[in-house]
């Protein structure tokens, strides 16, 4: 078991820039036991005063798009030519069978990983929504609280993670390949209405001219869709994280998007409607956790849950029992 420490133990030494009780302080706030979220809503509610001063990336990727070799690629870009203090909030999926997580993006980030200006911490997704970590909003204040300026979450690419992702960040950029082909078509226009920019990545070597054609059809397309609320015109451009090209244009789109909604107004309405989504969210987690944790529940569900599988009792009426007992 990972040693506690007191709230004010864990609040010097995030806003000190202290990585290890950084790391710890997230650890706390992954903890699913009532102990750690009780001292982790401690921790978070001291640094609040001290976070939201970065810019939140959510970045997202059809598999095979290379999502970790760009966040590596960009965010050395951010840190060398931007002046960036950057952290990383990399969603690994969890195994429903086996409840295990690979974690493997520090190691596939590994220039990254010991450059002393990047925090890169992997999270298990468990069972919540979309592959996103419940905790990663917390981990986002932390990471504020400690004086990164930049925070770039990475979803695991799997459905809803978009939704999930995106209603956590200031900006959401999607990266696509060339000629990705007609599969894609049925995810497209939910994840394209989502984006703020379009990165074609891989545009090198012979795949340059595939590129620039993607680029020019998905900019036909995003014409295609009303202005959103922000009132910006997302964008697409074409990179390559082997070659470093193509990261200032991206690094540029971001700053313009927020000139324009700091401008409007927009952006602050944005993040006062996060706060105001993820206490919703939170009130139902709770409610959940409390429902499971209900000894009268915790006693009759195997029992009802064998009656709705077997036939003998419909799933809304097992529902309705259930809910009654809390």
């Amino acid at each position: 078991m990972a040693k506690r420490f007191s709230s004010e133990t864990y609040v010097t030494g995030i806003l000190a820039g202290d990585r290890v009780m950084l790391s710890r302080a997230i650890t706390l706030v992954e903890s699913r036991l009532a102990s750690d979220q009780e001292l982790a809503q401690q921790v978070i509610n001291q640094v609040l005063p001290h976070a939201g001063k970065s810019v939140r990336i959510g970045i997202t990727g059809v598999p095979g798009v290379g999502k970790s070799t760009f966040i590596e690629a960009f965010g050395n870009y951010l840190i060398k030519e931007q002046g960036k203090k950057l952290a990383v909030l990399a969603i690994d999926p969890t195994s429903q069978r086996s409840g295990g997580s690979i974690l493997g993006d520090k190691t596939r980030m590994d220039s990254l990983a010991i450059n002393p200006q990047a925090f890169i911490r992997p999270s298990p997704a468990g069972k919540s929504l979309g592959g996103v970590s419940r905790s990663t909003r917390e981990s986002i204040i932390l990471c504020e609280a400690a004086g990164f300026d930049a925070v770039i979450v990475e979803t695991v690419g799997v459905g809803q993670s978009e939704t999930a992702v995106h209603a956590m960040v200031d900006f959401f950029l999607l990266l696509m390949l060339a000629g990705a082909g007609d599969e894609l078509q049925g995810i497209k226009r939910g994840i394209m209405e989502m984006a703020d920019a379009i990165a074609i990545t891989k545009a090198d070597g012979e795949n340059v001219g595939k590129a620039s054609a993607a680029r020019a059809e998905y900019q036909s397309a995003l014409h295609l869709y009303p202005l959103g609320a922000s009132g910006w015109s997302p964008r697409v451009s074409t990179c390559s994280a082997l070659q470093n090209t193509g990261l200032d244009t991206i690094w540029h789109t971001i700053a313009d998007y927020l000139q324009l909604t700091h401008s409007n107004g927009y952006f602050n309405k944005k993040r006062h409607d996060q706060n105001l989504q993820w206490m919703y969210e939170a009130i139902r987690q709770g409610l959940e956790d409390n429902f499971y944790a209900h000894e009268q529940v915790k006693q009759q569900l195997p029992g009802i849950a064998e009656q709705v599988k077997s036939g003998q009792k419909s799933a809304f009426a097992a529902a309705a029992e259930l809910l009654r007992l809390v």
